[in-house]
């Protein structure tokens, strides 16, 4: 099995005013993916599709090799997963929490678990009503990590956490991964996080799905160009042109994706001078890309 998730031309329509549409996308097996996106751009319902939550209207859906919905209840046993919101009960505490989510999986690893509680400074005996965001943010991947999944979906697991919880979330997620060869789905609007730890990168918005690519295409291969002299209509270019704007004197500026430096030469055959070659961030390329994809330009 080479890929752990992998979605077809999915379409599902949750609301009258939103949709996801024709979603094509694959997470290969090790990977850590990270799922980008604006809030509101359909990654948790597309979360929810491929965890068997929601039955999409079109399409096919695997995980793990199994069918969803049809294969749900396999795929789940070996899937952790943290929901954008706690599911916790506020009246057990916490050892209590781990016990009973213990019931759920044959492979819940106890000496793991023991093992996360102390490294995230949990006590046993404390009411889960009582803890901070950050202590059930811990909490919940604890839970996640300590089943031993195969795949882990993880929806939006550290927004609103500190910086210091964030790290500490982030390491034992990349310790867990790095010793298990787990697959990672992570989905979140913090871009800056994601470029740390991941691989794999999609990027959804307004239901479609605009992007998706390894992690060193998507540093290396977005860049905005400063150009002169560039015809209207570009014939048969090598690069994606994401978008070209005006307004620098006698230049104009162009988002491209897929570019390398041999293809001045292309540039020049057109009568074009490259004047600049600017590497951008992953924010900045995330921006690029949203930004074409409310345009309607092609990515």
């Amino acid at each position: 099995m080479s890929d752990a998730i992998a979605l077809k031309h999915v379409a599902y329509r949750p609301a009258k005013e939103f949709a996801i549409r024709d979603l094509t996308m694959t997470v290969p097996t090790g990977a850590i993916y990270g799922f980008l996106g604006p809030n509101g751009s359909g990654k948790t319902t597309t979360i929810k599709l491929l965890l068997g939550m929601q039955d999409a209207d079109d399409g096919l859906i695997e995980v793990l090799g199994h069918q969803i919905p049809q294969g749900a209840p396999k795929a789940l046993a070996r899937i952790g997963y943290v929901p954008e919101k706690a599911h916790l009960y506020p009246s057990l505490t916490v050892s209590e929490m781990m016990d009973h989510h213990k019931a759920f999986f044959r492979t819940w690893d106890a000496a793991r678990g023991e093992e996360l509680r102390r490294q995230f400074g949990l006590r046993s005996e404390q009411k889960i009503e009582r803890l901070s965001k950050g202590e059930a943010g811990k909490l919940m991947m604890l839970l996640a990590l300590s089943t031993q999944p195969d795949l882990l979906v993880l929806d939006e697991p550290t927004d609103g956490l500190d910086p210091v919880v964030r790290r500490d979330v982030l390491s034992a997620l990349v310790d867990y991964v790095s010793s298990r060869n787990a697959t990672v789905l992570v989905s979140s609007h913090l871009v800056h996080e994601q470029e740390r730890i991941c691989d794999w990168v999609g990027v959804m918005d307004g239901g479609v799905l605009v992007a998706e690519m390894p992690m060193n295409m998507f540093r290396s291969g977005i860049k905005r160009l400063r150009v002169r002299g560039a015809p209207p209509v570009l014939s048969a270019a090598p690069f994606t042109l994401l978008g070209r704007s005006g307004g620098f004197g006698p230049d104009e500026e162009w988002g491209v994706r897929g570019w390398q430096p041999e293809m001045a030469s292309w540039l020049a055959a057109q009568g074009a001078e490259l004047h600049e070659v600017m590497d951008l961030d992953l924010e900045e390329s995330f921006v690029e890309l949203l930004k074409t994809s409310r345009t309607g330009g092609t990515t």
